[in-house]
């Protein structure tokens, strides 16, 4: 019951947020269009102080709402989008038993429902807030101030991807397949509070340095923050760097190489809670989990938990490129484990523990369409369309993730997708994704999910006595219809 309520919470401090955002739109417009003279003597705010006013022309860029004055170098606009996902799975080889036979159920969701306000102010000052309603919950997602005003750098504060893998700071709208790769997903560091330094002079070389420190999504990770922070345990903070060259070559438009590197403090306060209990799950500890790249069934075969860390050390290397309607590109990361030899209770042993992914993707447009790549953020964005009628990429990947290390076996997996995406306009596609996956005979979602069966042909989840057929296998066939407004 007490879940519930807090969902509904969010739920209705979601719907308020809309509408305050809506709301915000319709007055900036009402207050500020008009004859298009300066208002400034006649404004007054609600706290009756007189303020500058200025008019803003409405218009629809991309079918994006927006309010600007280019004279004075305002800029407003919504930013929303919708994922409606479903998802069948068939040829299962063990997995969850239901009625002592292994299933694993599809279904339709939600997947994104997100509603943003962006702005520049003044020029050199740009801010967003972006929520997301998925299925009803709310939660936060970027909440940040970021100032342009110093020639070739660019500063970030607030709620924000830290600059680590390209797959990862791509946003959804843009992501080759519907869901990122098992080791992006697994390593890749998201959104955290913290702060983020960029310097770029040139197109082909970008560097970028932060720091972070816990996650800001929904109340549950702020209850966790608080409760540590009663009985003295306190956030750490975590260092992540970036260094892109982007140079032009003959054969490609542009080749894109990247390290990351983040070193990752174990003093965490935010990684889990159930219900309104904080558990605490990884302080000076790890808890690495992942779906074998879909998100409908909530699964998570490969698994494994373990404390007594001291703390933890990311590697990122990325390799791409594209030339015209073809694009390349894919990322091999690495996590090692440094373990605290004084932590008192610890669940493994003192060796290093050393985990690893790594992800290869290519797509092609069909119909004459371009690829596009930016050069401020590292990353492929919208292409472009063939046809008036749109345009059909055409894509493939393979991914693997390794969760086995010394004495931790949180199981292994790979898969083989092929996709393709039918870009209606620049607001509208549609995608469908078919995917084969196989995990080893560790990856039993701790010890849930049967990975084969024993010499007696019983099925078991235990690695040590399973005899043949081992491993979760499936089949996966996911769509989904996205609308951008």
């Amino acid at each position: 019951m007490k879940q519930l309520k807090r969902i509904n919470l969010k739920s209705v401090r979601g719907v308020f947020l809309t509408a305050a955002s809506l709301c915000l739109c319709s007055v900036s417009f009402a207050q500020n269009s008009g004859n298009g003279t300066d208002n400034s003597d006649e404004a007054v705010n609600q706290y009756g102080v007189k303020v500058s006013s200025y008019p803003l022309q409405p218009s629809a860029q991309n079918e994006i709402f927006v309010l600007e004055n280019k004279d004075k170098g305002y800029k407003f606009w919504m930013d929303n989008r919708v994922q409606f996902d479903g998802a069948t799975y068939f040829n299962l080889k063990n997995g969850m038993l239901v009625n002592g036979n292994p299933t694993m159920m599809g279904g339709v969701s939600l997947r994104r429902v997100r509603s943003a306000v962006k702005a520049i102010v003044a020029k050199d000052w740009y801010a967003e807030v972006d929520c997301d309603f998925a299925d009803g919950v709310f939660g936060l997602e970027d909440a940040y101030i970021q100032f342009s005003g110093l020639k070739d750098f660019q500063f970030k504060a607030g709620n924000f991807k830290e600059d680590f893998s390209q797959e990862e700071t791509t946003t959804s709208r843009y992501t080759t397949f519907m869901e990122r790769a098992m080791v992006v997903a697994t390593f890749a560091p998201s959104r955290h509070a913290g702060l983020q330094a960029q310097w770029q002079k040139f197109d082909w070389l970008r560097v970028s340095a932060g720091i972070s420190w816990q996650a800001v999504d929904d109340d549950g990770t702020r209850l966790n923050v608080e409760e540590f922070n009663k009985i003295g345990k306190g956030m750490g903070a975590n260092y992540t760097g970036k260094l892109v060259w982007m140079p032009s070559l003959g054969n490609f438009s542009k080749l894109h190489i990247g390290y990351n590197a983040s070193y990752r403090s174990a003093y965490k306060t935010d990684d889990n809670v159930d219900g309104a209990t904080p558990l605490g799950r990884g302080y000076q500890g790890d808890y690495f989990s992942t779906r074998n790249s879909t998100s409908i069934n909530r699964i998570k075969y490969l698994s494994c938990e373990y404390y007594g860390v001291k703390y933890d050390f990311l590697q990122g290397f990325e390799l791409g490129g594209y030339k015209d309607g073809f694009r390349v590109n894919g990322e091999f990361i690495t996590n090692t484990s440094v373990m605290d030899k004084n932590f008192a209770g610890a669940t493994a042993n003192n060796k290093s523990k050393f985990f690893y992914g790594y992800y290869v993707q290519a797509s092609y447009l069909l119909f004459g369409g371009k690829q596009r790549y930016d050069v401020t953020q590292s990353e492929f964005t919208q292409p472009i369309r063939g046809k008036k009628w749109g345009d059909i990429e055409v894509m493939a990947r393979f991914d693997y993730l390794n969760l086995n290390s010394e004495d931790i076996y949180g199981g292994s997996g790979q898969n083989i997708a092929l996709g393709v995406v039918y870009h209606i306009n620049n607001n509208v596609k549609m995608m469908l994704n078919y995917q084969i996956s196989q995990n080893d005979k560790y990856a039993n979602n701790k010890g849930k999910a049967v990975i084969g069966k024993d010499s007696n042909g019983e099925y078991t989840s235990n690695p040590k006595l399973v005899a043949s057929d081992f491993g979760v296998r499936f089949n996966t066939l996911q769509a989904r219809l996205e609308l951008d407004f």
